[in-house]
């Protein structure tokens, strides 16, 4: 069958934008299953284009070059990871501490595990090349602040204004990564249920106790630097 032809069968009474969208749904499928398979580094446009069924004009419409398509699949990744955190964190804002952490890392680990390979490009897991490591960097980042915005609630201390606000979230964030790339990669035997309950239990140790060196640290009774 002539592709011309399927295109335009598929399209057929869909808008300019939804077709548009469609393309680039695809294209960032396409980058996703080449990015978690280590091959990204040595991708071409044509590859990408050739994975997406699509022809090599259509990625021009949505992408510049192939380093901002993988920022957007990074940048994708990320906002489900975030808007599930942010959400279960407000759902359970009227719950105890240890289920407000446990819904939290939850939302995470689901929001990563259900594919694979979703977890191994946000978190570190496959070669990328620089300029998409930088991305993903800032991005982690981010994702590490909103943990900071929601252990200020919790813990009901100004943990910006302590040392431990630097390391701790990047402390638990990167821990977390690791375990949780452990997990998808199966060096690490334990079913998800165990991962989120255990991972709660080191969030909770750890936010536990830094929130009390920085109180110590504010009624300036203790917590030596």
């Amino acid at each position: 069958m002539n592709p011309v032809s399927t295109t335009q069968g598929r399209y057929r009474g869909v808008s300019a934008a939804d077709r548009q969208r469609e393309r680039r749904g695809r294209l960032l499928e396409a980058a996703l299953e080449i990015m978690a398979a280590e091959q990204w580094r040595t991708a071409t446009v044509d590859q990408v284009c050739a994975a997406a069924g699509l022809n090599k004009r259509y990625f021009y419409e949505s992408f510049s070059d192939l380093d901002a398509l993988a920022a957007a699949v990074v940048d994708d990744i990320a906002a489900d990871v975030g808007q599930a955190t942010l959400a279960a964190f407000a759902d359970a804002l009227s719950e105890p501490l240890e289920r407000q952490a446990l819904l939290s890392v939850g939302a995470v680990v689901k929001a990563l595990v259900r594919d694979p390979r979703r977890a191994r490009v946000l978190l570190g897991g496959v070669a990328a090349t620089p300029a998409v490591n930088a991305h993903r960097t800032a991005v982690m980042n981010g994702l590490t602040q909103i943990l900071v915005a929601q252990a200020r609630v919790i813990h009901g201390v100004e943990l910006e204004s302590d040392p431990l606000a630097q390391l701790a979230p990047a402390f638990v964030v990167g821990g977390s990564a690791e375990a949780i790339l452990a997990f998808v990669n199966g060096t690490a035997a334990v079913t998800v249920d165990e991962l989120i309950s255990e991972l709660t239990t080191l969030w909770l140790i750890t936010g536990n106790g830094a929130a009390e060196v920085a109180r110590a640290r504010v009624r300036g009774d203790g917590g030596a630097r």
